[in-house]
């Protein structure tokens, strides 16, 4: 028996996961701070670092984070509670803990 994802992803990731990949997606000031960040990380944080500053350079490269960006300072951004996410996870079978 395998595992597959429930969505399997057919294209490759926008931004490639490791160090040259997540600095490429990063501009000015924000990639020289993932740098900094990653070379002071010890050894067993190096890891974690990497996986923060990739899921930034995943949202800086969404081509959809403009209009998200804009519908969120406009005030015009779908939102739910707290309570329906919850009850929509019970629904779907999932865990709300």
């Amino acid at each position: 028996m395998s595992t597959q994802p429930i969505h399997p992803h057919a294209e490759p990731d926008r931004v490639p996961r490791n160090a040259e990949g997540i600095a490429a997606a990063l501009e000015g000031w924000r990639r020289m701070e993932f740098y900094r960040e990653l070379l002071a990380a010890a050894l067993e944080d190096a890891e974690g670092v990497l996986r923060r500053w990739w899921c930034e350079a995943m949202l800086d490269t969404d081509p959809s984070g403009g209009r998200f960006t804009e519908a969120a300072l406009n005030g015009t951004l779908p939102t739910k509670s707290v309570a329906e996410a919850i009850a929509r996870r019970q629904a779907a079978g999932l865990p709300v803990e």
